[in-house]
């Protein structure tokens, strides 16, 4: 059983890796969401912890910010080392 540490340093990098992609694809929120089709609030929501994505939502933004998701589930595991 993962204890809640785990799970919280997993919820930590994930929104590290997401924002720290977006920033490096030179995207605001705002840019992000308006290529998702969804409002700034949904990139600020996950990016905050206060939503979960989904796989196809992760997808999605993988696609926008142009990692495939195998290269991202890559970078997340070598993060949660």
């Amino acid at each position: 059983m993962v204890g809640k540490d785990a799970i919280s340093k997993e919820e930590e990098v994930l929104r590290t890796l997401l924002s720290d992609l977006r920033g490096a694809a030179n995207l605001r929120q705002i840019d992000l969401a308006e290529r998702l089709g969804k409002p700034q609030s949904f990139v600020s929501k996950y990016e905050s912890g206060e939503r979960r994505l989904d796989l196809i939502e992760l997808r999605q933004i993988c696609r926008v910010l142009e990692i495939s998701l195998s290269e991202f589930v890559k970078r997340f595991e070598k993060e949660i080392e």
